[in-house]
């Protein structure tokens, strides 16, 4: 769990990804949260947590379904959101807490 602290010590908002690549959705998100690493470049951070390898982090932040997406901000969550979602969406997120 320290860990996961570091990764939201930043500046820049944070898009978690929490998937499994067991699920269909979660595999059509990869290009998506491709493009938003793409278009945001240094002013935002995606990071994509396998919740088969982090269990205790799963049950801690109660994630339910996948894909769960979050967005961060200061160690903060600010967002929160289950399902597919296209890029333009996620970017206009993102662009709130920049």
């Amino acid at each position: 769990m320290s860990k996961f602290g570091e990764l939201l010590d930043t500046q820049v908002p944070v898009l978690l990804d929490f998937y499994t690549d067991r699920d269909d959705v979660c595999v059509q998100m990869r290009p998506v949260l491709r493009e938003v690493a793409a278009a945001l470049s240094d002013k935002a951070r995606v990071i994509k947590i396998d919740v088969d390898k982090n269990t205790e982090l799963i049950q801690a932040l109660r994630v339910k379904t996948v894909p769960t997406l979050m967005i961060y901000k200061d160690s903060e969550m600010k967002w929160r959101q289950s399902g597919m979602l296209d890029a333009a969406t996620l970017v206009n997120q993102l662009k709130k807490y920049i």
